[in-house]
């Protein structure tokens, strides 16, 4: 015997499998196999019941709103998939370890910013709530505050001080008196008829008068 078949010999053979062992192996397939058909069919019986859900809500035309109970993240992508196919608009709420769950909405009818704020915060949403505040903020732009009001009236504002008195130890008593008298309006400027003061001639009295005058200084201008 040569060298290697000595080693070769003297070397422990693999353990054999038992028909026990593969008994065992092929009983644990077969559950597993059980588990992922069965997985499979939970599924497809959520999904089923998830169209039918959603096309429930669609149909139902006193509802813009649908909100689905907590589920996990396989079942929250299935919700997500059958909305989108179906034209609706989701949003998932909550916290993983608290229960996240999905509200569904018509796009005739989004959600409002209050209202999305209200589901991250945990808080409860009243439909009845979004027709009060908006038609308060409506209110709001219309209507003016009395303290406005008050302003845009036109007052007016006296002095606090006379400046004939403030500056009267520079210009003087009596020159402050005579400054402010001539900053007085003239009264008889400007109390000419309207009549008087409009041109009633014609085009044609008027060309004949300055051509009068333009003869008359020519005539002048040769005598001198």
């Amino acid at each position: 015997m040569d060298l290697l078949g000595s080693i070769l010999g003297n070397m422990e053979k693999p353990p054999s499998v038992s028909d026990e062992q593969r008994k065992k192996e092929k009983a644990n397939k077969k559950k597993l196999e059980k588990l992922q058909d069965e997985e499979r069919k939970g599924k497809a019986k959520f999904r089923k019941d998830t169209e039918d859900r959603i096309s429930k809500f669609i149909n139902d035309v006193d509802k813009t709103r649908l909100k689905f109970e907590p589920m996990n993240k396989i079942q929250r992508t299935i919700v997500h998939d059958v909305a989108e196919i179906a034209g609706l608009i989701g949003q998932a709420f909550g916290k993983e370890e608290d229960g996240r769950y999905i509200m569904l909405y018509k796009k005739d009818y989004p959600p409002t910013e209050e209202e999305l704020s209200a589901y991250r915060n945990g808080e409860e949403w009243d439909p009845s709530k979004q027709g009060k505040e908006s038609k308060k903020q409506t209110e709001q732009v219309h209507e003016q505050p009395p303290d406005v009001a008050k302003t845009s009236k036109t007052t007016n504002v006296e002095p606090s001080t006379n400046y004939r008195d403030k500056y009267s130890h520079i210009i003087g008593t009596t020159s402050a008196k005579d400054a402010a008298r001539k900053t007085e309006a003239n009264k008889a400027f400007g109390m000419v008829p309207s009549e008087n003061k409009r041109d009633v001639r014609s085009i044609e009295e008027t060309m004949n008068e300055i051509r009068k005058k333009k003869r008359q200084k020519i005539e002048n201008d040769e005598e001198s």
